[in-house]
Formats: C-alpha cells, sequence, structure tokens
C-alpha cells in the first residue's frame, strides 16, 4: 500500500515535520474561504492553537470569548442553535477538560454540530506539564453519544480532518498535538471518516495507532521485517470505530497491540478491545499511558521516560510478541 504515504517515508531526516496544530490551522482558513457560515472561536490561545490564521482573514467570523471556556462552548451552541457552523479551537486541556459538562448538555445532548478542534493533546506537549498534557480527551468525548472523535496521524491529515468535519452530521472533536512530527501522508492519501487505513499488510500480528504513534508503528514494523509480519493499522477515526476493517485484521493476525499518546483508560485501545472482547477476542496489549499523570520536560524526554517513543514503542511490542500466555 505504497501509494498511501510520502516518498522515503520510513526515513525521517527526509520527510517533511510540522505539527498536527499547524495542519489544522492552515485546513481551518482554507475552509473559510468557501465556508460563509462558519465561525470560529477562540480562548486567548488563538495564535498557539493555530487559529490567527482564520481570525486575520475573516475577522468577522471571528469569537474570542478569552479565558472562558464553559462560556465559550455555551456561545459555540448558540451559534450552532443559529445556522452557524462553530468551530471552536484551543489547548486540549482547556476545550474538552474544563467545560465538559456544558458540552455534554448544551453540544452532546441536543446533537449540536459544533467541532471542537484541540492543541496540546498528550504528552507531546512537553514542557507545560500534566496540566497541559492532556491524556484523557479521548475517554471523555467518545463516551458522549452522537460524538464524532477524528485523531489524525499527522499535520497532513489533521488539515483534511477539519474540512471533512464540516459535513458531519452532529458534534464533532479533532485531537491534535503541538510536537511537529513526520508528515507521511499526503494529499493524495485517502480520508474518510469512520474508515482505517492499512498503511501495511502483515499476518503476524495487528498494529494499531492513531497520531504521531503511527509513524513509529510503520518504522518498527520495517525494522521487524525479517522477524514478524506487522499489519499496521491507522484508525485517525476512533467513534464511529471501523469495525470491519479491525475484526478482518484481528481474525488474520490474531494478535493485536494498539499505541497511542494518551491513557490506556478508555483510550482508543479500550474501544478496540471492548469491540474485540465481544466479536472475536485475541491477545491484546495496550501501550500508553500507563494511568499516570506524567512530569515537565522536553518532548523528546517524555517520550523515552514513558516509552512513547519509537523505541519504547518496539520494547513494549517485542515483550507482548514473547509473552504466549
Amino acid at each position: 500500500m505504497q501509494y498511501y504515504l510520502a516518498k522515503n517515508y520510513l526515513d525521517e531526516k527526509k520527510v517533511e515535520w510540522n505539527s498536527m496544530r499547524d495542519g489544522a490551522g492552515r485546513g481551518i482558513a482554507e475552509l473559510g474561504e468557501c465556508k460563509k457560515n462558519m465561525v470560529v472561536l477562540g480562548a486567548d490561545t488563538i495564535e498557539s492553537s493555530r487559529a490567527k490564521e482564520f481570525a486575520d482573514k475573516f475577522p468577522e467570523r471571528f469569537v474570542q470569548v478569552g479565558v472562558a471556556e464553559q462560556n465559550l462552548i455555551g456561545v459555540a451552541a448558540g451559534l450552532a442553535y443559529e445556522g452557524m457552523v462553530p468551530y471552536v479551537v484551543t489547548f486540549a486541556a482547556f476545550l474538552v477538560g474544563r467545560p465538559w459538562e456544558p458540552i455534554r448538555s448544551t453540544v452532546a445532548y441536543p446533537e449540536n454540530h459544533v467541532v471542537l478542534v484541540s492543541s496540546h493533546a498528550g504528552l507531546a506537549t512537553g514542557p507545560d506539564g500534566p496540566t497541559h498534557q492532556m491524556t484523557e480527551d479521548i475517554t471523555l468525548m467518545r463516551c458522549l453519544p452522537g460524538f464524532t472523535v477524528l485523531c489524525p496521524a499527522d499535520a497532513e491529515q489533521a488539515r483534511r480532518a477539519v474540512k471533512a468535519a464540516y459535513d458531519i452530521k452532529g458534534p464533532v472533536y479533532i485531537r491534535n498535538a503541538r510536537e511537529a512530527t513526520p508528515v507521511f501522508t499526503t494529499e493524495q492519501t485517502p480520508f474518510e471518516v469512520g474508515k482505517a487505513q492499512v498503511l501495511r499488510q502483515g499476518k503476524d500480528m495487528t498494529v494499531i495507532g492513531h497520531g504521531y504513534m503511527v509513524y513509529w508503528l510503520l518504522q518498527i514494523a520495517e525494522d521487524l521485517k525479517n522477524k514478524i509480519s506487522l499489519e499496521v493499522v491507522n484508525l485517525h477515526t476512533v467513534k464511529p470505530l471501523d469495525e470491519k476493517t479491525i475484526l478482518v485484521s484481528a481474525k488474520k493476525t490474531g494478535r493485536v497491540f494498539t499505541a497511542e499518546d494518551h491513557n490506556v483508560v478508555g483510550g482508543m485501545g479500550s474501544a478496540v478491545a471492548e469491540f474485540l472482547s465481544q466479536n472475536h477476542p485475541v491477545p491484546m496489549k495496550l501501550h500508553g499511558v500507563y494511568d499516570v499523570f506524567a512530569e515537565s520536560g522536553s518532548v523528546k524526554d517524555l517520550w523515552k521516560k514513558y516509552k512513547l517513543d519509537k523505541e519504547g514503542t518496539k520494547k513494549a511490542l517485542l515483550e507482548f510478541l514473547a509473552d504466549k500466555t
């Protein structure tokens, strides 16, 4: 399935590096050119969350609510009731953590078409520390009825996800990180909400990820190709879950490993495990943030300490492979 990916995508020195927040910001500004009922709301973080390009281009359709996230959601819900399509943009911890009850009551319950676009999700937030390293957002969003939850793999996919969200019925959450990571998808890479991408065929184990972890999984699959055949799945849509693709892959390989920069409790891995446990139970390993708050530090140091870098993920995968119980 090479056509899915950028040229020389496995070489970190040859691929472009950019952040998902940058891709999302570009997509929002591009969408604003043709969607005149689109409005963007900020919470005093428009530069760091990359909503500034839209705000500069379309000031009449931008609302700066300030550091008042519960009110931010209420304003967005009101605009949705009036026929607008609000895109609400700020850090993940403040976007879905602080105003979760207003999201539940004024967005999810009435099925308002509000698009929540986060930046600074996961340990990739780095030195801002655990108050900003949101590793529970997928849990919070996927438990709300009617929510679509998108977790792009790179900047290009983030750009396309924010555009696709415009046509999704009901509320949407899009998860993006701050750190620059490899851009291995292209404009020609198919992107369909609710459709997982099998980026590499394999027969011995299914490995499923979202966000930048997908890139590590592709590299690991290449590194271990003489030892094990890994099927790499980019699960960019956590909800609705692409049950068919997951089931077909699990039946083929008989073993599933999930990886994510998110708490293993309630995250993407949990969603996969919930489905497979009821439809085709197989041995599984959920790799991610193991139910802890992290600490402040450089992104690379945090990835290494919490085993979310390539080597830590590979070690966890090999340990799972060696466990025959």
